[in-house]
């Protein structure tokens, strides 16, 4: 396989399939103007058909895929990590619902590769960055801040701030009272 066209196909499937998706990780932050190194290019979806094989069926064989489901006390319904020779993996996260479904629907088209994508929107990626809460997610959320109108996605990320875990509104009381 060429260059992403590993992506064109994931993609295709979920088009096919009328799985809504949106651009997140790495890749959607590249969209948003911020550059940094990544193995993969990460698909938020909330339709958990998506974790069922047979919907992967027509996918060329090929193309490896890893299905994983998550437990009842996982934050993800699973993840599908999806390979082949010579590209950037494809990883679908599967999120639960409720605010991960508005990213989804918030979504806004975005080209990436010159393919226009669904991509989440910045106010969108500092949740899912405060929900992940790592050292690399406290990073892009810097960076999205220093690069976006703050003012404007600061009041969007705190009206639905109330949505996540305490450990996410806790971490962004942390980022705003920074220097």
């Amino acid at each position: 396989m060429s260059q992403e066209v590993l992506l064109d196909v994931i993609i295709d499937e979920l088009e096919r399939c009328r799985v809504p998706f949106a651009l997140i990780g790495a890749a959607a932050l590249a969209v948003h103007g911020i550059s940094r190194s990544t193995l993969d290019i990460d698909l938020l979806v909330t339709d958990r058909r998506v974790l069922d094989a047979s919907l992967w069926a027509g996918v060329a064989g090929d193309i490896e895929r890893d299905i994983r489901l998550g437990d009842d006390t996982d934050p993800l319904a699973g993840v599908i990590r999806f390979r082949a020779t010579g590209e950037r993996d494809v990883d679908i996260v599967v999120g639960r619902g409720g605010w991960n479904a508005d990213v989804v629907a918030h979504a806004e088209i975005a080209s990436h590769r010159g393919r226009d994508l669904p991509t989440a929107r910045v106010e969108d990626l500092i949740l899912l960055k405060l929900y992940a809460g790592g050292s690399q997610d406290r990073w892009d959320i810097e960076q999205l801040l220093a690069r976006s109108d703050q003012a404007t996605v600061v009041k969007a990320v705190e009206r639905s701030l109330t949505r996540l875990p305490v450990h996410a509104q806790r971490l962004w009381k942390v980022l705003r009272s920074e220097p």
